[in-house]
């Protein structure tokens, strides 16, 4: 009993101690833990085979998250070896197959190097131009610079269009809509020449790098082809939901595919992060060397990739404390490019895919500066840190979240194309149909919407350089681009360039059958833009959802933003007819025709045209050729093989 009566009272002593003085109870809570882990690692529990098994792989586990960052740099040093490896047997067994990997290769490679360079040479570079920021040297520099810029331009065209001197036409076309441009200007006194003349510069020089110079006119064709290529996997998708009869022959089911394709496409690269950083990087360029504002700049850089109503989303943080100014540039922009997801459609039409992405890539610059000449910053921005704005990634938790996002939220602008094809399609009929009635009525036959176009748009069209036998052509689709849609003037002009490509006569029953290969190019970069009539309603719902409270703004300037973005398509349509240059067939007939030839092309007509120019019968009807067709019995069988094809007087 004493015992017992003891071991009570050291319990309740116990207790009471606990209650007491919590850091006892702890103690003796830790203990007991211990314990039981001893227990556990000496094999006195229950489960002790459990805990002999698992504590190597704590162990494990321990020592790699010790040693995290050194295991990273192994596998990536792995990796790295890896694909180098495999990146050189590629290049060494067939570097013409391997040119999409080698390109994209040196892409990252340089993306790279410019980030540790960046890191670690930022701060050193920026103090090495330190001495540019006094402010009369800059004066000096900026004036010499104009002084130098000014007499290359004059020296290069009195140079290169010595031997083309209808290029001066299209320099008369710029100097015409910039006239145009500054008559209608808001405000004429405070515009900033030095954006305007840097925008339009920035547009030449690369104008010149994509059109003129070989590497960068065949970096720019095999962009395009691989485009091409990318685009041509949508078959796979849309032959198993509509069928290959569908597909092969209805236009719904074999373009429109496209947009939902690219809209996925274009969706994980956002999440990804890379169309901010691309966006991002053109638009610091811009800003520096055209000193506008952040938020307009992203807003114009981002018109490259999205569209009219998706590229206000990146800036949309600073859309209500923006000045007019940049609304404006923000609207014309929008009307000035074409987005990433139609582009697509329109090469599926045909459309040289190298001419669409120069255009839509040429108007950002060109945007920026017509929009500051049509209307000039007069109030202060909040905008005008040189540090730009900061794009987000994506919303989407994955990658193929962001897919299926991406092509779900492409079916309404396929919804949207298609709806608006059927509509204008269908009034333009009605409009020719109105219009033929009223010119019988006084015996005008053949009266319709595009013949009207190509009597108004003709002086301006050959402004830009084409031809005068081929601006009634042109004239009509540009009419239908401002007045009707960019889709259906697309798909127009693809209708001549298959025609052309067929090698038809251009001449049947005195009606033109299509248009030279430059007139097709200006054309594709006069109609690379959404500026039409129907654009205004979208692009007003769009800006107006985001700030209803500037709706009176947007109204009262987005007119103006309307023409200026047209002109904008056009003065790009009169830099590539500066610019162009025959190639191929076009400009070496003889080489072309010393092959063989037996189907009807383009190139087939070109050359034979020049040598049934280049012949003529003398009075024993044997055919005589001028130069450079002086080897008779090679020109005697290219005669025979071309008259095999077409019908010539000199072929009797």
């Amino acid at each position: 009993m004493e015992k017992a009566g003891g071991r009570c009272s050291v319990s309740g002593s116990a207790v009471k101690n606990g209650m007491e003085n919590p850091g006892l109870e702890l103690m003796e809570k830790g203990n007991s833990e211990q314990n039981k882990t001893t227990e556990v690692t000496q094999g006195h529990s229950p489960k002790d085979g459990l805990g002999r098994n698992i504590q190597p792989f704590i162990k494990m586990r321990r020592f790699f998250e010790r040693h995290a960052v050194l295991f990273k740099k192994i596998l990536l040093g792995l990796l790295g070896l890896a694909y180098a490896a495999y990146f050189l047997a590629a290049c060494i067994l067939n570097f013409q197959r391997a040119l999409a990997l080698f390109v994209i290769t040196c892409v990252v490679l340089f993306i790279l190097a410019c980030h540790f360079l960046k890191k670690f040479f930022g701060e050193k570079f920026i103090n090495c131009l330190k001495p540019f920021k006094n402010s009369c040297l800059r004066l000096w520099m900026k004036r010499v610079f104009a002084g130098v810029s000014v007499v290359g331009l004059i020296l290069w065209l009195a140079l290169d269009t010595a031997q083309r001197p209808e290029q001066l036409i299209s320099f008369g076309g710029i100097c015409m809509f910039l006239l145009i441009l500054f008559a209608c200007s808001k405000h004429h006194s405070a515009v900033c020449w030095r954006t305007v003349f840097w925008g339009l510069g920035l547009q030449f020089i690369f104008g010149i790098l994509v059109i003129r110079t070989e590497p960068g006119f065949n970096a720019f064709q095999w962009l395009g082809d691989q485009i091409q290529i990318f685009l041509a996997y949508t078959v796979q998708g849309s032959s198993f939901v509509f069928g290959d009869t569908l597909v092969q022959n209805v236009f719904a089911f074999q373009s429109l595919p496209i947009i939902i394709f690219f809209g996925c496409v274009m969706s994980i690269l956002y999440y990804l992060g890379l169309v901010q950083w691309v966006i991002q990087k053109i638009a610091w360029f811009l800003q520096i060397t055209m000193g506008t504002t952040a938020a307009e700049t992203l807003a114009v850089a981002g018109n490259i990739f999205v569209g009219m109503t998706e590229a206000p989303l990146l800036v949309r943080p600073y859309l209500a404390d923006m000045t007019l100014s940049e609304i404006h540039a923000v609207m014309t922009g929008g009307f000035a490019t074409i987005a990433g997801t139609v582009l697509g459609a329109f090469i599926s039409f045909g459309i040289d895919a190298s001419s669409l992405i120069s255009a839509s890539v040429m108007a950002a610059p060109c945007a920026l500066a017509l929009s500051k000449l049509v209307y000039p910053e007069v109030e202060e921005s909040k905008f005008k840190s040189k540090e730009g704005v900061k794009l987000p990634r994506g919303e989407e938790r994955n990658i193929l979240e962001a897919a299926s996002n991406g092509a779900t939220d492409a079916i309404g602008l396929v919804a949207n194309v298609a709806a608006n094809l059927i509509a204008f399609l269908a009034v333009l009929a009605f409009i020719n149909a109105t219009l033929s009635w009223l010119g019988e009525m006084v015996d005008i036959h053949g009266l319709t919407f595009q013949v009207v176009c190509s009597y108004v748009l003709r002086p301006m069209v050959f402004m830009m350089g084409v031809q005068w036998a081929d601006c009634p052509l042109v004239a009509e689709i540009v009419g239908v681009k401002f007045f009707i849609n960019e889709f259906v003037a697309y798909q127009q002009l693809s209708q001549y360039k298959n025609k052309r490509l067929s090698g038809i006569e251009e001449w049947i029953n005195g009606e033109k059958q299509w248009i030279s290969v430059k007139a097709e190019i200006i054309a594709t970069f006069s109609l690379c833009g959404f500026a039409n009539l129907s654009s205004i309603g979208i692009t007003l719902g769009g800006l107006t959802s985001i700030m209803p409270q500037r709706k009176s703004d947007l109204c009262k300037i987005v007119v103006r933003a309307l023409f200026t973005g047209a002109c904008v398509s056009f003065i790009s349509a009169c830099m590539a007819g500066i610019l162009y240059v025959p190639r191929g067939a076009e400009a070496d007939c003889v080489s072309f025709l010393s092959t063989s030839f037996s189907n009807r092309t383009y190139d087939t007509y070109v050359c034979c045209r020049e040598l049934f120019h280049s012949t003529w019968l003398n009075g024993t009807n044997m055919p005589s050729f001028s130069d450079p067709w002086a080897d008779k019995e090679f020109s005697a069988r290219s005669l025979a093989d071309c008259c095999a094809l077409y019908n010539n007087p000199v072929c009797a």
